[in-house]
């Protein structure tokens, strides 16, 4: 059987090069946390206490967050380096930008007020700058990784997640000394612990609409996203000045954020599944699809089912090859949304959708092991299926999109096997 490494191909990734920058900024990131840890830690027992409840509820927030991506998963190292962008490098550049700025702005300038002034102008300008800026980066070097606005969703998140997490252990060290530790947690770990991400959601759509869409969006939807961003952390901050009615307000405007990005994320999963269903049928002539596995691919619930029945038949090998040819075939369905708003390169989709075919035929080979009776799937009937029966080879790909079909025709650079040759 051909050897294929997954995570680079569905990563659009050289085998075998691992992602330098990515690590890199991990690296970075992580020094940067430790650097704001270490100066919480000067504090003693309360920030020992602090570190505990800001963590507490991170793993429920994470995991939510990440339900949102269910068909078509972000990279774990991505989603690791924007959740520690923001509780190392936002946070601690945010801790200098915003001190100096008080310090020397809005204190002199505005004396008693100097604290609201920060709350609501400097600190979103610096805090939504710094958090947005890890969203660019992905929209400048791994534009091809954002296929939706869910996507901006989830980094802008998951960076947003990484930054209250590290704010909130201040917070929770100065309500120790106050001794108003419990109603502290209650607001910000309990009643508002998503409105960073709220905020900087704003952000990641702008910069995942830019990356499917040409012409003067590229510009303008990053750069209002990040306003946006700005303008909801302000009034968010402004309002503590007007007492419960602010807050009863801000809470309002939340709610309808939230209301709007699950109505995006709910239209956006449908629209992958039509893409699945009216991309998927025309490479039913390579024999990696059926009609009946198009259904499967355009189904959770289904989807789930074939991983289960793929353990059942083939062991957890099996199980992650299905999840490989799931996950392959969806991105194969994208690849073909950006070829139609023409964000793709003729020559990079091509190889790009060879490599995801030679997965997906390469995945199905994983069934050709099995020790016992194959077990019949249960979204296909007898021989309505390609896991039944994998062939040795898949047959060429369907014309493409584009007119002329790009310097290698239809077929790309590596011919209809693909670059790893038959299996």
């Amino acid at each position: 059987m051909a050897r294929v490494d997954p995570k680079a191909v569905l990563e659009g990734r050289m085998p075998g090069r691992a992602p330098v920058g990515l690590i890199v900024g991990l690296i970075v990131s992580t020094l940067c946390a430790l650097i704001v840890l270490g100066l919480d830690a000067l504090n003693g027992a309360p920030f020992v206490i602090g570190l505990i409840l800001a963590i507490l509820p991170v793993p429920l927030l994470v995991a939510l967050v990440l339900m949102l991506d269910r068909l078509e998963p972000e990279p774990w190292r991505a989603l690791l380096f924007a959740f520690m962008w923001g509780a190392g490098v936002a946070v601690l550049g945010a801790l200098i930008l915003n001190t100096a700025g008080y310090e020397l702005l809005t204190k002199p300038v505005f004396g008693e007020r100097g604290e609201l002034v920060t709350a609501s102008i400097g600190a979103p300008l610096v805090e939504e700058s710094l958090k947005g800026a890890v969203l660019f980066g992905f929209l400048w070097f791994r534009r091809n990784e954002l296929d939706g606005l869910t996507d901006g969703i989830i980094y802008a998140a998951m960076v947003a997640l990484g930054f209250a997490m590290m704010e909130n252990i201040g917070y929770y060290m100065r309500a120790i000394n106050q001794h108003n530790i419990e109603a502290v947690f209650i607001m910000r770990g309990v009643i508002s612990p998503f409105g960073h991400p709220l905020f900087t959601s704003m952000t990641g759509l702008g910069v995942a609409y830019a990356a499917l869409h040409r012409g003067a969006a590229r510009v303008a939807a990053p750069v209002a996203g990040l306003c946006g961003a700005m303008l909801l952390h302000g009034a968010w901050n402004f309002s503590s000045a007007f007492g419960l009615k602010g807050l009863t307000v801000a809470y309002g405007i939340d709610f309808c954020i939230i209301v709007g990005l699950i109505v995006i994320v709910v239209r956006e999963r449908r629209q992958t599944v039509r893409l699945i269903r009216l991309h998927l049928p025309m490479y039913a002539g390579t024999g990696l699809v059926t009609p009946q596995d198009v259904q499967m691919l355009g189904s959770i619930a289904l989807r789930r089912r074939a991983r289960q029945w793929a353990r059942m038949a083939g062991g957890s090998q099996a199980a992650r090859a299905m999840g490989d040819y799931q996950l392959a075939a969806t991105e194969l369905a994208l690849l073909h949304q950006r070829a139609e708003r023409g964000v793709a390169e003729p020559a990079w989709f091509y190889r790009r959708r060879l490599d995801l075919m030679n997965l997906m035929h390469v995945a199905r080979q994983a069934f050709q092991v099995r020790r016992t009776r194959p077990l019949m799937p249960p979204w296909a009937g007898p021989d309505q299926s390609g896991f039944l029966r994998p062939g040795p080879s898949f047959g060429p790909p369907p014309p493409g999109p584009f007119r002329p079909q790009g310097p290698y025709g239809s077929e790309g650079p590596y011919g209809p096997q693909g670059p790893y040759g038959p299996a």
